[in-house]
């Protein structure tokens, strides 16, 4: 394998599209998000953006071709991604800011157990009606 080239797996996801109707918008919350996470900037065009983490790429785009101008993640189609967040306390701090940057912390009345009594993470959604889970490490201090 050549230098600077990472072993890939068959089956691994490579990139994901999301298509959003306000590219600055998604801009400040994904790129806070996602530079929070440890994603760095990847690509950038007129029409869109990336991060990459690892052999994985986010990529947000105002394409032209999009036919709707409102993300209903409770219609059928994707209803969230979920990310590795790091443990309990690195949740916590990225709930205590994620307002800031454009998000809004979903069923805040049963947070931080919202998917069940055995798990620990945070769902968010931000203002174009995407939801993103921050799930912490299980064990994690």
């Amino acid at each position: 394998m050549g230098a600077g080239r990472q072993a890939l797996s068959t089956g691994g996801l490579h990139h994901v599209e999301v298509w959003v109707p306000d590219l600055a918008a998604a801009k400040r919350s994904w790129g806070w998000l996602l530079g929070e996470l440890g994603w760095t900037p990847y690509q950038d065009w007129p029409a869109g953006c990336s991060w990459r983490h690892g052999p994985t790429y986010l990529v947000v785009e105002e394409s032209p071709a999009l036919t709707g101008r409102v993300h209903d993640r409770l219609a059928p189609g994707l209803n969230h991604l979920a990310f590795h967040a790091g443990p309990p306390h690195a949740v916590d701090r990225l709930v205590a800011t994620a307002a800031d940057h454009g998000w809004t912390l979903l069923f805040a009345d049963r947070h931080p157990h919202a998917g069940g009594p055995d798990s620990y993470a945070a769902y968010l959604t931000d203002g174009q009606g995407y939801e993103v889970e921050l799930v912490a490490a299980v064990g994690a201090p």
